[in-house]
């Protein structure tokens, strides 16, 4: 069932628990990420991002079509999320097509600037019914919070949110984005800290990368939303790789896609497990 993202997030929260968040860039991913939700038998976000849209030729309708109805038809709590926006018109469209929510980053923009876009966004956003995520700006540089060595400051933290009025806040704790190995440390000690001053609910972005440990430990110490990416992407590729291999005269789509889209929907599962406190071997 399609339900709003601050819903999901809000009950999490109350709970201590995550609610994971899985990018979206095929059909086939929103299946197999609604499967695994409910092998595992909790909420899940699917979440497009602005690169996800540029691989649908700028194109949003067509994907969030897809995505909302198979989060209307799921057997567990669905959310839809529009991920990594830095368009102000594709922001504006979330709302018309069924996403409860939308990441605004303005990571590019000096911090005062990104200040004030975020948080016009944030406004636009609340008018039209959303739930709005965003991150602290250049704090790293090119690759914003999520920069190799990039930690969040508290204190910065608290003056963003309230200057922005965003609903959820992105942090850098030790994490990266698109990371295949599952090395990544994270600083716990400012997690709690994070936690104790910022009043919103916080986010981990580049979660593939960390271990389960790691992540059981972060959603133990505050971090709410955990989104998570490249590892869905591994599974999918491996799975395509095998079948490939396994018959080099395939022509048929669907006996490769089938098997990826199994084995995504098992890496959701397992990470769901990790993040909800519910046990499994979490993402691969």
């Amino acid at each position: 069932m399609l339900v709003p993202t601050g819903d999901l997030v809000a009950e999490a929260r109350r709970r201590g628990v995550g609610v994971g968040a899985f990018n979206v860039i095929t059909v086939e991913h929103a299946e197999a990420i609604a499967a695994g939700a409910e092998a595992a038998g909790v909420p899940v976000i699917l979440q497009i991002s602005e690169n996800a849209v540029r691989f649908h030729h700028g194109r949003l309708a067509p994907i969030a079509a897809a995505a909302r109805a198979v989060a209307a038809l799921a057997a567990v709590p669905v959310a839809l999320h529009l991920d990594h926006v830095e368009s102000d018109e594709l922001f504006d469209q979330a709302a018309e097509h069924g996403f409860g929510s939308a990441m605004y980053d303005a990571a590019r923009l000096d911090y005062a600037a990104n200040v004030a876009a975020t948080a016009a966004a944030a406004r636009r956003g609340h008018g039209r019914g959303l739930w709005v995520e965003s991150e602290l700006g250049e704090v790293g540089g090119k690759d914003g919070a999520h920069a190799p060595g990039v930690r969040t400051d508290p204190g910065e933290a608290v003056a963003f949110v309230a200057a922005t009025g965003v609903d959820a806040l992105a942090v850098a704790v030790g994490s990266s984005h698109a990371m295949t190995t599952r090395a990544a440390r994270l600083d716990h000690g400012l997690i709690a800290e994070l936690r104790a001053a910022v009043a919103v609910p916080l986010v981990l972005h580049g979660s593939s990368g960390v271990p389960d440990d790691e992540l059981r430990a972060a959603v133990r110490g505050g971090l709410v939303k955990v989104n998570i990416g490249t590892a869905l992407n591994v599974a999918f590729t491996g799975a395509v790789r095998a079948a490939l291999e396994q018959d080099g005269r395939v022509v048929d789509p669907r006996k490769y896609l089938a098997p990826a889209r199994l084995g995504m929907a098992e890496a959701v599962t397992r990470a769901l497990q990790v993040v909800t406190n519910s046990g499994g071997a979490g993402v691969p």
